[in-house]
């Protein structure tokens, strides 16, 4: 029988191989990794290769995600769909074996990987998502969600601040089925990080309420096989401190920064073999190893003796049960699309003149109660954002059947754990900031659109209308920088009902994120004709019509299109064909058809402006060059709202000014 030194030296075999044949790669982490991946993966990891979607499977998570070939190498040899041919073809077009790990692209990869942080932050997520689902469901005598979350992660991890930020957060939350493994090897890509990094870890960790293992050798089984088992009884989160070498085995680069992305060369892999007594070649595994590492049995009886179990918990609580295998299939309530819509057309009846923050909160009262896996929160600003509805309870470490998070000063730690939650699957989280601190969590909303995660970002205070608090407080470039971001959809309202509808989308939406990006001061609500949400969900529609051709077209959003209705107003007692078009949704717009698109915006009409609080730049591509805009080209000042609108030209006197000159032109 193979021993477990050999079990692992597979997996560094793969690894060095694959990263030779692409010419391209990170051979070190997964070489000094692979000892404690065979220990969990072969001992305690509970999944299942021929489902990789188990409901109850614990999730792996490999942080430091430049080292895939590490998980490459496992899912590999315990049965995933991903041959050798797979492994193979690393760093090629089209594999299932990118550079870095990517969700979607190989079975068995629970997120996407690589900019680093952000794998501990998904999997304090998922640590998160499964304490809620266990609270909400679990019965006593049926524990139907009951898994672990394991993370590998490095030096670049522990550096980044989101590790500060959400391993914070998991301490506070006594995430106990969490355990993350941190690979101390000392070297990062520019060599011995103790010119840079010489943090207490374990003593950062101990502070932030994780227990900690200390000083495990990550080249000795029995110690980390005592680890992992301690870790297990914890009623805290666990990091495991293990010593390791990066490029184990490599007579002349182990231990070195040159083992970390680069491969080894040909004749550094032939010693490397010798020194580690694998007489086999490039790819090649022999029988009796994948024997022992192949876990598609040990995997189908772990999910079947939890579907007797789960069978015996349906036939209990057929309810909760329905419940749960709707949520997890992210099946929305059969009735919520029917009753979102009616919401909308009381919102319509009603009228009112609110900020579109408080319409938000109105929507989250409305639909709240129609969404149980709701899992709201804020970045310490639930007062401003108004992210808190009538049904929320707060999830805490005591009690975690609650729906809303207080996530303390942390937007990209937020958003980061907001991806996690969603990959976990069962809930569908919100969470709010100004819009300006979504910089903060920049990297992190484009995971989401990058993963194509139903992701809900609550973006508030959208302009130089959140006023006194100054230039620092008040978005300039953010919208561009949302809107040009693939695969995300991003809302800015003019008033209650375009607030319902962004709402709805965003919930209905299964195949990305949304952010909703709401004002401070209160908008006046916009009269529309019958088919207010079709028009609406639609991106860009005509707000305000004119008899026959439009000789003008004023675009705007937000707080910028009752600016452009009253100056529309003006200028049509002026004798003028003026059309208003409200655009909440540009990316949602610009899926629409050609003929739709025309009829909106018809390109015999090239007198257009568009208006918005915002930079000005990202307007060109519907006002063309021939066009005006009236946006921000700096940034704003400290003063009321009022007094900066009018300093910055948003104004029905400048929007007719400009009106008269591009009309004369």
């Amino acid at each position: 029988m193979p021993s477990r030194r050999e079990r692992a030296n597979a997996i560094r075999a793969l690894s060095m191989d694959a990263v030779q044949k692409a010419n391209s790669g990170h051979p070190g982490a997964p070489m000094g990794m692979a000892d404690i991946a065979e220990v969990l993966w072969r001992d305690h990891l509970k999944h299942s290769p021929t489902n990789p979607q188990w409901a109850d499977r614990d999730r792996f998570v490999l942080s430091n995600g430049h080292g895939s070939m590490l998980i490459y190498s496992l899912l590999h040899l315990t049965g995933y769909d991903l041959s050798i041919d797979d492994l193979k073809n690393f760093r090629q077009l089209h594999s299932k074996t990118p550079g870095h790990p990517e969700l979607g692209y190989t079975p068995g990869v629970e997120t996407t990987t690589g900019p680093l942080g952000q794998g501990i932050a998904n999997a304090v997520g998922f640590a998160l998502a499964e304490k809620i689902m266990a609270a909400q469901f679990n019965k006593p005598g049926h524990e139907i969600v009951d898994h672990n979350t394991y993370v590998f992660l490095g030096d670049g991890c522990m550096m980044e601040g989101i590790s500060h930020e959400v391993c914070s957060l998991a301490g506070t939350l006594g995430l106990n089925k969490l355990t993350a493994f941190y690979d101390d090897n000392g070297i990062s890509i520019d060599g011995e990080v103790h010119g840079w990094f010489t943090d207490d870890t374990p003593r950062r960790f101990e502070a932030y309420g994780w227990q900690v293992i200390r000083n495990v050798d990550g080249h000795d089984a029995d110690e980390i096989q005592i680890a992992i088992e301690t870790a297990r009884k914890s009623d805290r989160p666990t990091l495991i401190c293990c010593k390791t070498i990066i490029g184990f085995g490599s007579p002349n680069k182990q231990g070195k920064e040159s083992s970390h992305g680069a491969a080894l060369g040909d004749d550094e892999i032939a010693l490397t073999r010798e020194a580690l007594d694998w007489k086999h070649g490039p790819f090649e595994i022999p029988a009796e190893i994948y024997a022992e590492w192949d876990a598609k049995q040990k995997g189908a009886d772990a999910e079947n003796e939890w579907n007797k179990r789960f069978a015996a918990y349906e036939a209990e609580f057929p309810a909760l049960a329905a419940e749960f295998k709707r949520r997890m299939a992210g099946e929305l309530p059969a009735d919520f699309a029917e009753k979102a819509s009616e919401y909308i057309r009381e919102v319509a009846t009603k009228g009112e003149t609110i900020a579109s923050r408080k319409a938000s909160q109105n929507c989250l009262n409305a639909f709240g109660p129609l969404l149980p896996e709701l899992l709201g929160g804020s970045a310490d600003l639930a007062g401003s954002n108004l992210t808190l509805w009538k049904g929320c309870k707060p999830v805490v470490a005591e009690d975690a059947s609650g729906n809303y998070m207080y996530y303390g000063v942390r937007e990209f730690g937020m958003a980061a754990i907001m991806n996690g939650v969603a990959l976990h699957g069962g809930l569908i989280p919100y969470g709010a900031t100004f819009l300006m601190f979504m910089e903060y969590a920049r990297n992190a909303v484009r995971m989401s659109a990058l993963m194509k995660q139903r992701v809900i970002y609550v973006f508030t205070h959208d302009s130089i209308g959140l006023g006194e608090d100054g230039p620092t407080h008040q978005p300039i470039e953010q919208l561009t920088s949302l809107r040009t971001t693939p695969n995300l959809d991003t809302w800015r309202p003019a008033d209650t009902v375009e607030s319902a509808v962004a709402w709805k989308h965003a919930v209905e939406r299964k195949d990305g994120p949304s952010a909703l990006i709401f004002s401070r001061q209160n908008l006046p609500y916009h009269v529309r004709d019958n088919e207010t949400e079709a028009a609406i969900a639609r991106g860009g529609y005509i707000l305000k019509n004119c008899e026959g051709e439009p000789e003008l077209i004023l675009i705007a959003t937000g707080s910028e299109v009752s600016l452009a209705v009253e100056a529309a107003d003006k200028l049509t007692a002026q004798g003028r064909k003026v059309r208003v078009v409200s655009m909440p949704c540009t990316s949602v717009f610009d899926a629409q058809d050609a003929a739709y698109k025309q009829a909106v915006l018809p390109v015999e009409v090239g007198a257009r402006i568009a208006i918005e609080a915002a930079h000005a730049d990202y307007w060109y591509k519907y006002v063309g060059l021939d066009g005006r805009i009236i946006g921000m080209t700096t940034y704003g000042e400290s003063a009321p709202a009022g007094q900066l609108f009018e300093e910055f030209g948003f104004t029905v006197d400048n929007v007719l000014a400009v009106a008269e000159e591009l009309l004369e032109d």
